[in-house]
């Protein structure tokens, strides 16, 4: 498939050759939705049985994110959801996308990580974001006495890093010791949805993802920055990006309409102020919004494909040869259980077409 290049996009050339499209990876984000008429404990089921099938269809990585205060998210205690997923699982990389590293203290963190990497080695990654991921009476009862915040995230980084490269249980730079996590085999990544991420993951050598799925209006340019900046590391001797990705799928384009509404009435509720738990889908719902809340999902929903197979199959394949990114996050809220199997499913055959077609 060849690469479209448009002479206006900071992409134009900084993005791979075409070859890296049959080498993109595809991975799942999975928030742990709490859907209307079911409970959290249900949540947590259906976050086990969806990583254990996305592992089967060859999914490379499946991550949750750390969110507070949501009724329709339960991923709130996001090392302990992920120790109950990897213990469901047994290939595919399991972490954080991410952990909002100005809620804890840097120490708190190595340590929770090192116990799953301790748990199951070679399996865990580390993604780390500075939003507080709730709001800020939310963040503030979360935080009470920490130090810092937002603007002490680089520090807050370089700290982390240190713990887990203390190999030889000396304390490193910091004189104290993370137990379990000095040595721990961690792979961090930055999480982003402006520059400022895209630059920090540069400076430091990181794999950087990008939430185009919720946030897609830098993109482009971040992607352009992170690989132009970019620095070899220890961790990485080369840019390696992701960015989310909405996918709805079904066995025809209007029953992925139909699916898509859950998310789409989940977004206008949240943006509106009236967060809710994810509710079933609505025929029509789209068509019968309101012009500022269509424009609403317009916005958020840029990065997505919603459709039959062949419609997403090209949604992704114009994704991946829009911004070359090494790998491709996945995700969508769907309120049945079975048919969210079913879209990754289809996704899935999606990616393999898309590289197939390179």
């Amino acid at each position: 498939m060849a690469r479209r290049r448009n002479q206006a996009s900071p992409l134009a050339d900084t993005a791979p050759p075409p070859y890296l499209l049959a080498m993109t990876r595809y991975s799942l984000l999975d928030l742990v939705p709490v859907v209307e008429g079911g409970s959290v404990a249900q949540a947590f089921a259906n976050a086990a049985d969806l990583a254990r099938h996305a592992e089967a269809l060859g999914f490379h990585r499946y991550w949750t994110a750390e969110h507070h205060g949501m009724d329709g998210i339960a991923s709130a205690a996001t090392a302990v959801v992920l120790a109950h997923v990897a213990a469901a699982t047994r290939t595919i990389r399991i972490g954080a996308g991410g952990i909002m590293l100005p809620n804890h203290a840097p120490l708190v963190i190595a340590e929770q990580f090192g116990t799953l990497d301790a748990l199951f080695p070679g399996r865990i990654d580390l993604g780390l974001g500075r939003a507080p991921g709730s709001d800020q009476r939310v963040a503030r009862a979360m935080r009470r006495t920490l130090q810092g915040g937002a603007d002490e995230f680089p520090r807050d980084v370089m700290e982390l890093q240190s713990y887990f490269a203390d190999a030889d249980g000396s304390g490193g730079r910091t004189g104290i010791v993370a137990t379990p996590g000095a040595g721990a085999n961690v792979p961090l990544w930055i999480l982003g949805s402006s520059l400022y991420g895209a630059q920090l993951a540069a400076a430091l050598g990181l794999p950087y993802a990008f939430a185009s799925h919720f946030a897609p209006d830098a993109l482009d340019q971040a992607l352009a920055i992170y690989r132009r900046e970019f620095r070899p590391s220890a961790q990485l001797d080369r840019p390696y990006a992701m960015a989310g990705f909405n996918v709805f799928a079904a066995d025809s384009d209007a029953e992925a309409q139909l699916l898509a509404s859950s998310q789409q009435q989940a977004f206008v509720a949240l943006r509106t102020g009236n967060p809710r738990r994810l509710p079933p889908p609505v025929p029509g719902y789209r068509d019968g919004l309101p012009p500022q809340h269509a424009a609403i999902l317009d916005h958020v929903l840029q990065c997505s494909a919603v459709g039959g197979p062949a419609t997403v199959a090209r949604g992704i394949a114009a994704f991946v040869a829009r911004t070359g990114v090494d790998e491709v996050m996945l995700t969508s809220a769907i309120w049945d259980h079975s048919a969210r199997l079913r879209s990754i499913a289809i996704a899935a055959d999606a990616m393999a077409e898309v590289a197939q077609a390179a």
